[in-house]
């Protein structure tokens, strides 16, 4: 655990060109309460609407909450959709040099409607256009100014037909000439036009597609043939709940379960693992690193309805959640963990006299603390040596997030880190 808090409080902030096939993702969020009597199919009442980029917009926007400078290569439609894409973009400071409007394209829109909690039906505005050969040359021939100052390369291919073979193969020969890593997220059964990436990261049903081989197949001869084709050093294979398996050019593989405490939706979920391994291989994070935070940011997504956005403060939570074995801190390097992971989130402080036992008082001011804030509480108890047993039914209280149970421990922590509010009991 200790590793992990380090390497994740050594994220910086990075560039990275997302290049790929741009929408928007549109939601009706509505309640349903009655069947229609003209067909069999529910009523919905809206409650209110939004939109946000989506396809390679939506990793656009979990970049950035993964503290990433983006840049965007793509095209949209002479459209007001378009127009609100780009502007959106605008809003979110991303570069959009590389925003082309292509004259005849219409803007995608995917709309979700969403009952209660339910998605019912998802209406498509799109035809798959291939990517204009003017367009295609004039792109090209701009890669390399494009490619300047950019760490990491994120490819989201969706399969509207802006990633040309041509256009791929331009790109990635001049990402490594310039040794910029790039990072795919494929579509289709043919993996060849993605010859010489650094990563693949397909899913498991694409996977076994694109090797064009049997489920019974084992997962290590699919590796083994989309290596053959893509020449791929690093392939990822996201399994859903099942986790990550990782395979270094087609061989050694590594699995990587994933945790997630309720599965409600898991659209977009792929967009974030492309974030969150393409923050990880800007930061230099090693492969088996890189695929835990995946894991970790993928189990958030798909927590949620609709394609969610993932941030660091997020992570850092979960980081909490799922690693420590138990709430009392008392040793050096423990507090090290809390001292890497809640600055990115803050903390909520109540200082407890051990003299006075667990009054009444403690219970309410705990609940009423828990209840007005939403950061992580943190309780530390004066002098724990004399009552343990305290220390330990503190740990026990579900509203109880952290005790630290030596001064020296809570002076070393606001010194780095101080507390968003603190509350002391007399």
């Amino acid at each position: 655990m200790v590793a992990f808090g380090k390497k994740f409080n050594a994220l910086a902030p990075f560039r990275v060109l997302v290049v790929g096939d741009l929408m928007v993702d549109a939601y009706t969020f509505g309640k349903a309460r009655r069947i229609s009597p003209e067909a069999p199919v529910p009523v919905i009442h809206v409650q209110r609407e939004e939109s946000r980029p989506g396809g390679a917009g939506n990793v656009v926007l979990n970049l950035i909450s993964m503290g990433a400078k983006v840049s965007v290569l793509g095209r949209i439609g002479e459209d007001a959709t378009g127009e609100k894409l780009a502007q959106q973009f605008l809003d979110e400071d991303v570069n959009v040099e590389g925003l082309y409007v292509e004259k005849g394209y219409a803007t995608p829109i995917k709309n979700r409607i969403i009952a209660d909690t339910q998605q019912v039906i998802r209406i498509d505005h799109e035809t798959t256009d291939p990517l204009h050969q003017e367009l295609e040359a004039i792109l090209i021939q701009a890669i390399p100014k494009f490619l300047e100052h950019i760490d990491v390369v994120a490819i989201s291919d969706y399969g509207k037909g802006f990633l040309s073979e041509k256009l791929l193969s331009a790109l990635l020969a001049e990402s490594a000439k310039k040794g910029i890593p790039t990072i795919i997220d494929p579509k289709g059964i043919e993996f060849r036009k993605y010859r010489g990436t650094t990563w693949l990261k397909p899913n498991l049903s694409e996977a076994y597609a694109a090797a064009k081989l049997p489920l019974k197949a084992s997962l290590e001869e699919v590796a083994k043939e989309l290596y053959a084709q893509t020449q791929a050093e690093w392939l990822m294979i996201t399994r859903s709940e099942a986790g990550i398996s990782l395979f270094h050019k087609g061989e050694s593989r590594q699995d990587f379960p994933v945790a997630v405490k309720a599965i409600k939706d898991v659209t977009g979920a792929g967009d974030t693992v492309l974030a969150m391994l393409t923050t990880a291989v800007a930061n230099r994070l090693t492969p088996e690193e890189g695929a835990y935070f995946c894991n970790i940011s993928a189990g958030i997504a798909i927590e949620r309805i609709g394609c969610a956005r993932v941030s660091l403060k997020e992570l850092a939570q979960r980081l909490l959640e799922q690693n420590v074995s138990h709430k009392i801190y008392e040793h050096e390097e423990q507090i090290d963990i809390l001292e890497d992971l809640l600055k990115h989130g803050g903390y909520q402080l109540l200082k407890v006299p051990s003299s006075n036992g667990l009054t009444s008082t403690v219970f309410r001011e705990i609940r009423r603390m828990r209840h007005e804030h939403p950061s992580p509480l943190l309780v530390h108890v004066e002098n724990p040596k004399q009552d343990d047993e305290m220390v330990n039914i503190l740990a026990d209280l579900h509203e109880v997030d952290f005790v630290i149970a030596k001064p020296a421990g809570l002076e070393r922590l606001m010194r780095k880190t101080p507390p968003v509010r603190t509350h002391e009991l007399s």
